[in-house]
Parts: C-alpha cells; structure tokens; sequence
C-alpha cells in the first residue's frame, strides 16, 4: 500500500519546526525523525497524518555530548551513533551493548533515540534505558520549555505525556560511576525481532557488597519501568545465584504482564525471572572479568 497524501514542512530552524508543528498539530501533524516506525504504519494506512514536520535539517538536533554529568542525545542522533561506546566508562559500553539488540543494522542506521521514546512502543530498548538509569527528557514547544523524568514521560503503550505540540528535544542520560557494571538481556523469537521480554541492570561493588541497584525490565507489561522490590532484596548482598533468583522471584510477583495472541501474561511473567537473572548474571560476570 501507499500513504495517504500529506504535506511535508522542511524547517531549518527549531523556531520554524515549532511553528510548523503549533500549526498543525490539532489536524493530526506529526514529527518525522528516523521514521522507522512512522513511515511503515503510513505506508499501511496505519497512520495517516495530513502533515509532517521532518526535523532532519534542523541544526543542533543531532547534539551527541556530556554535559553537567550527563550524556546529552538530541533528537536526530541516529541508534547507530552507539554501535561503539561513545563516550568513555561503564555508560558508553552499556549503550554500545544494548544498541545491537534494536531490529536491524539498516532500521539502526536510520531510526533515532529520541524517535525510539517518542513512539514509546513497550519493547523499546531505549525507553528501558532511559528508566532505568533515569533519565531526564526536554520538551519544547511555541509555548515553551519543559523537563520530565522518564518514569513519568511513560504513561501505556505507545502513550507518553509528551503534548501533541512537543517536540523531544534530547534525553539526558546520567553518566554512571567508575565502579559501577551493567547487564543487558533481551529475550525475542528470532534476532531482530521485538523483544518480548528484557531487563538492564546495574550496580556497583563495594567491599564485595553490591550498591545502587537498578533493575529494569521492558517488554513485559505496558511501559518499562524499575523493579524497586527486587532491588531492594539485592541492596548491600553479596552478588551471586541464589541472591540474583531470589530477586528474580519478588519481581516475578509484582508484574502485571501483558497478555496477547501470540504471548501469554504467564509467559511473560515466568520470563521476568529468566531476564532478570541473566542481566544480574551478566553485570557480575563483566565485573568479574574487569579484576582479572
């Protein structure tokens, strides 16, 4: 199939983006990053914006630097950007990790960030990362300029509290300490495939004790989000198996997994415990070969 007809608004400026998008808006305008989820639901009559606001040429956008402790990510950096660390330390390497695990290399050389938690789709490796490290979002619009924290940018499925008029302007992700290790592990059907089930953790080792425990999990119900309980099992513990499946199992508790034709909420809820073990055994197993 082909799109519906819309018009396409090419602004050079963010002013001039703003402007096309406070316009048109109401009519069901829209904002044209990577397209990479956009322009197939068009091409199905899926979506069918009457315009969009395509923000590839405007200067600024594609802002990809730390600042005031915190990697900024404007809104055109493109998921590929992260094939290697971009950045020094335990982030850099984390973003590196969890970017080849998103669909393909050429939906990677096209697709954004930013677009990523725009789209807010319940399998987003980003929206994942960007909760569980918690992660400051800018907004903007003719109206002004706002932040939000990601746990509360992410309201359902493919829903955020982004207005209608607001363009995601850059994520802002903390940088991590020195000590700190990481685990990703993403569970789909064939490579490339939505996740159905992941989790990202992390955390640091001190005098053998693990601290600032961060468990997320995506995929599995609605929106990604912190496992506090699960976490708090594992606050100052010694890492090893049976701590890591003990907190797998609180987490497992305290799911409510989706439920759909091809995947069950049991299903998911007994995959909870599987990606969350595996991730905490992955930051262990790197904090282990780091000492070697």
């Amino acid at each position: 199939m082909k799109p519906a007809p819309f018009v396409l608004h090419r602004p050079k400026t963010l002013d001039e983006a703003l402007a096309a998008l406070a316009e048109n808006h109401e009519d069901g305008g829209l904002v044209l990053a990577g397209g990479q989820s956009l322009v197939p639901m068009m091409a199905l009559r899926v979506a069918y914006p009457p315009h969009l606001v395509d923000i590839n040429g405007v200067e600024g956008l594609s802002r990809l630097e730390v600042e005031d402790g915190r990697l900024v990510i404007g809104a055109t950096v493109r998921h590929a950007a992260f094939h290697r660390p971009v950045i020094e330390g335990c982030l850099g390497e984390l973003l590196a990790d969890v970017s080849r695990s998103i669909a393909h290399y050429p939906i990677r050389k096209r697709g954004t960030f930013c677009g990523s938690l725009a789209h807010a789709d319940p399998a987003s490796e980003w929206c994942l990362v960007a909760v569980t490290l918690g992660a400051e979002l800018a907004l903007a619009s003719t109206g002004g300029r706002r932040t939000l924290d990601a746990a509360d940018y992410l309201v359902g499925a493919m829903s955020t509290a982004r207005e209608s008029d607001e363009i995601l302007l850059e994520v802002r992700l903390p940088l991590l300490p020195p000590s700190s290790t990481f685990g990703f592990y993403e569970f789909s059907r064939r490579a490339g495939d939505f996740a159905i089930g992941m989790s990202l953790v992390s955390y640091r080792i001190d005098a053998g004790r693990m601290r600032d425990v961060r468990i997320g999990l995506g995929g599995i119900e609605e929106i990604s989000h912190r496992m506090k309980a699960a976490e708090a099992v594992l606050e100052g513990q010694a890492p090893g198996t049976e701590m890591f499946a003990e907190a797998a199992a609180v987490a497992q508790g305290n799911v409510d997994p989706m439920d759909d034709a091809t995947t069950s909420a049991q299903y998911r809820r007994d995959l909870t415990g599987v990606v969350i073990r595996r991730a905490l055994g992955a930051a262990l197993a790197r904090h282990q070969s780091q000492l070697a």
